[in-house]
């Protein structure tokens, strides 16, 4: 396909992307205005409803990258949505999340925007997951790649809900803690994926993988920043409400558990068989935390 045609059609497919995204926007927000229920109840039927239009463009185009978006698009969302339902527009804790959510969000969503191939391209971990499941891939497609990662991170957003409804204390040292590490996670987040690129761009030897800057003391630096912003945003919850701890704290858990027992094994599984030294580099390398590289081989 020539370079036009290329352009041409990806340009297409991000048209068909914004047309999903505006949409199951619409509908959550047709939720959010119609049903009478209470918060946060309210916003997850929301977040729901706009997950399965998501789900619907994917069955339709069979391709169920259409979800990869969703992760970074919702959360800003959200926090706009309880920050506006619960008056806290002027309260610093409120805004300082909801600028630091905006950050991260714009970041990720563009970052997924400029290296998106297009609707030829599907994530390589959505086949396997509807394979395992033989006659049931319907289900896995849609509770596995889309509801249940929609539900984790509504979870782990309920820190921002707590920040909006429970708020209006002084900010304190857990709040400097807080900015600390969600901040530093956005930046870590951005290194990692800025070197990775420039790796991939400069790459010449087949099979390699990089194993400079950040990604020298950890396999995974942006799953690092990633979990970190959500423990971040965790502590804010805490600063904000700290008796309400039983439902701030499971959210950056369930990521935790998600990112450690599900993501990265699959990725290192997948560049073990691709390529044959990344073994050794699983031995000495730490999977997430970074950490300097264990020394000598096996």
């Amino acid at each position: 396909m020539s370079s036009v045609a290329s352009s041409k059609s990806r340009s297409g497919a991000y048209a068909l992307i914004v047309v999903a995204y505006v949409l199951c926007i619409a509908a959550g927000l047709g939720v959010l205005l119609m049903l009478d229920v209470a918060e946060p109840w309210r916003a997850l039927w929301a977040d729901v409803v706009a997950t399965l239009v998501i789900f619907a463009f994917s069955r339709v185009y069979k391709n169920s990258s259409f979800y990869d978006a969703y992760w970074s698009v919702i959360p800003p969302l959200l926090a706009g949505w309880w920050m506006w339902r619960s008056g806290m527009m002027a309260d610093p804790r409120a805004i300082i999340v909801s600028v630091l959510v905006w950050l991260w969000a714009i970041r990720l969503t563009a970052n997924w925007a400029t290296f998106w191939e297009g609707l030829g391209h599907e994530d390589w971990r959505y086949p396997i997951v509807r394979g395992r499941a033989g006659k049931a891939a319907f289900w896995a497609d849609l509770m596995g790649i889309h509801m249940f990662p929609t539900l984790i991170v509504f979870t782990a957003c309920l820190p921002i809900y707590a920040v909006m409804a429970y708020g209006g204390s002084p900010l304190g040292w857990l709040d400097a803690l807080a900015v600390i590490v969600t901040l530093g996670a956005i930046l870590i987040e951005l290194i990692a994926d800025l070197q990775l690129h420039a790796f991939i761009k400069h790459k010449k030897t087949p099979g390699s993988f990089i194993t400079t800057g950040l990604w020298a003391w950890s396999r995974h630096p942006n799953y690092f920043g990633e979990l970190s912003f959500w423990w971040g945003l965790m502590l804010f919850g805490l600063a904000a409400a700290p008796e309400q701890w039983w439902w701030v704290i499971p959210g950056a858990l369930a990521m935790t558990a998600m990112f450690v027992f599900a993501s990265i094994p699959l990725m290192d599984e997948r560049s073990a068989e691709r390529r044959p030294a990344y073994r050794e580099h699983i031995r000495r390398v730490s999977a997430l935390v970074p950490l300097p590289p264990r020394q000598g081989s096996v």
